[in-house]
């Protein structure tokens, strides 16, 4: 329940700021009818005060101490002692916050979990070392630009980090072929999504937040003409656009057993020549304002090869 809440409202800090809210609310209605028990006000700015500052304990303690003298001061009908209110409020902060760090705690596991599974992958082909650390930051880049909740932005960063998962179930020899694949490897390659589908479907969060769109249509073309589905334009999932801008990116920019690297300009070309093709307009326009507002040069890249990452200064 409190994982939903926290995904919908979204970062910590909200829940910071409902908390002073919350008090101050109660302060003034306390102040204003006196003779009024508004303690469920008070109790729910406790709940959000340990959802707030979970990972603050210093102030936890010290913010629920103050709520407590308010609350003791300002309802002198209260029949229960200050001690009494005290241990109460203590208790309720302190539920909260452990379970909002519950929460994190579950969170951080799994992106853990997913980090080790690319480590799988990357393991696999060197030449792709870190690629789908790139992608998950390009592409929240990208969502950020577009100003997509934060709730979207995390299963941007997450799927961005498995889009590829799929190709553990690839053949090493043909993954990692330096010549032109043939036509029945190619079609053993663009089988990758609906491995990672497979793999990850049974995984509930995923299910319900849209990540295994990204896995599963990343590689769709806003055009139709894309796999494994041909779905097109915007029957396309927007996560998907979104990774599918930033895969294509990083490839061009990172060395490969078959080819070298492409220069910025060079790709950025590839990029502005594929809009409304390959990708989404939309998609590319973001993803080049940030190269225009950031400055970006040539230079101000990292060299990519299977020992450095590649990274938008």
């Amino acid at each position: 329940m409190l994982d939903k809440l926290v995904g919908k409202i979204g970062h910590y800090m909200y829940f910071r700021y409902g908390f002073f809210i919350l008090l101050s609310l109660s302060l003034l209605l306390s102040i204003v009818f006196p003779h009024n028990d508004n303690f469920i006000m008070f109790v729910i700015s406790v709940i959000f005060l340990g959802i707030g500052f979970y990972n603050k304990p210093v102030f936890l303690m010290i913010f629920t101490v103050l709520v407590v003298i308010f609350r003791f001061n300002l309802l002198p009908l209260a029949e229960e002692s200050f001690i009494i209110h005290l241990v109460s409020y203590f208790l309720i902060s302190f539920i909260s916050a452990g379970a909002m760090y519950y929460v994190q705690k579950v969170k951080k596991d799994a992106l853990d979990l997913t980090k080790s599974l690319i480590n799988a992958l990357d393991f696999r082909d060197t030449y792709t070392s870190d690629h789908s650390e790139n992608v998950s930051r390009y592409a929240v880049k990208i969502a950020e630009k577009m100003n997509l909740s934060k709730e979207l932005c995390h299963v941007i960063q997450t799927g961005g980090l498995l889009h590829d998962i799929g190709k553990i179930g690839i053949p090493e020899n043909i993954l990692t072929k330096p010549s032109p694949l043939t036509s029945e490897e190619y079609n053993i390659i663009k089988s990758h999504p609906v491995i990672g589908y497979d793999m990850l479907k049974h995984v509930e969060r995923f299910k319900k937040n849209g990540m295994l769109d990204i896995v599963l249509y990343h590689h769709e073309r806003y055009d139709g003409k894309g796999y494994p589905k041909g779905l097109k334009g915007t029957d396309i999932p927007l996560a998907a656009r979104i990774v599918d801008v930033a895969d294509a990116f990083d490839a061009m920019m990172s060395k490969r057993v078959y080819r070298n690297k492409s220069d910025l300009v060079v790709a950025l070309n590839e990029m502005r020549r594929n809009k409304g093709t390959q990708f989404d307009p939309e998609v590319v326009d973001a993803f080049l304002r940030i190269i225009q507002e950031q400055g970006i040069k040539g230079e101000h890249l990292i060299e990519y090869d299977h020992t450095k990452r590649a990274a938008l200064r």
